[in-house]
């Protein structure tokens, strides 16, 4: 197996399955599946998801919410979204804990990054929740701090797409996907794939990036086989 520790980073809007708002269990159901194949290929995995079903700090500050206010807001629908995958991971029988960022002791863990990797090495399912605690930073900026912090091999970036094109696939049909593409090339392009915090993050500390289709069943599993899905961003 390539890739033995990765940081699986999710999109809140992902778990709206086809609704407009919130979340659809189906939805959450599949990832907590991917998820279990990806155990069973013996991978220690931790988890970032957004909050864009629930609420957007930065949509909240046109509505006259101040920034770091509705920053904050966004966090907590962070944590709403772990705890429904923990809750899926945990019916599935996978054991998990779900670590954040702001401190709510009586739903889930502070983060201390020695007790996560613990928890990875013993086979447990980690969520980072409430991004990096820090209003102005994103999830992605958060799943790429917790990916180097934990020492995970890589980021993958499960989106509905399967992988990163010369422009949006949905709208354009003349737009190429590529295998490979390094960090400075995506930059000089303009290609949107993470934020730009969180894309030099990783390109400094040396952590590849795979945006890959998971809502396509089996192709975390495939990935961890060294199977060619999605497009690979590394130096």
């Amino acid at each position: 197996m390539k890739y033995k520790r990765i940081l699986l980073k999710l999109s809140g809007e992902s778990l709206m399955g086809n609704q407009q708002f919130g979340i659809e269990q189906q939805a959450v159901l599949h990832y907590a599946e991917e998820i279990k194949t990806a155990i069973a290929e013996k991978a220690q995995v931790a988890i970032v998801i957004g909050g864009g079903n629930i609420f957007r700090g930065i949509q909240a500050t046109a509505n006259g919410i101040d920034r770091v206010q509705g920053d904050y807001m966004g966090m907590l629908a962070t944590i709403i979204n772990s705890m429904a995958l923990q809750a899926s991971l945990e019916k599935l029988g996978i054991p998990t804990r779900l670590m954040s960022a702001i401190e709510m002791k009586e739903i889930c863990e502070p983060f201390i990054r020695r007790r996560a990797v613990r928890h990875l090495e013993k086979g447990r399912v980690v969520i980072f929740g409430a991004g990096t605690g820090n209003p102005y930073f994103t999830t992605d900026t958060a799943a790429s701090l917790r990916a180097i912090e934990i020492e995970a091999d890589v980021i993958l970036k499960g989106t509905r797409v399967d992988g990163i094109y010369t422009a949006d696939p949905e709208k354009d049909k003349n737009a190429k996907r590529y295998d490979t593409i390094t960090f400075d090339e995506a930059y000089n392009q303009g290609l949107q794939i993470m934020d730009l915090t969180a894309f030099t993050l990783c390109k400094e500390n040396k952590l590849p990036i795979i945006v890959f289709d998971i809502n396509k069943k089996g192709n975390l599993a495939r990935l961890l086989k060294d199977e060619k899905i999605g497009t690979l961003v590394d130096n």
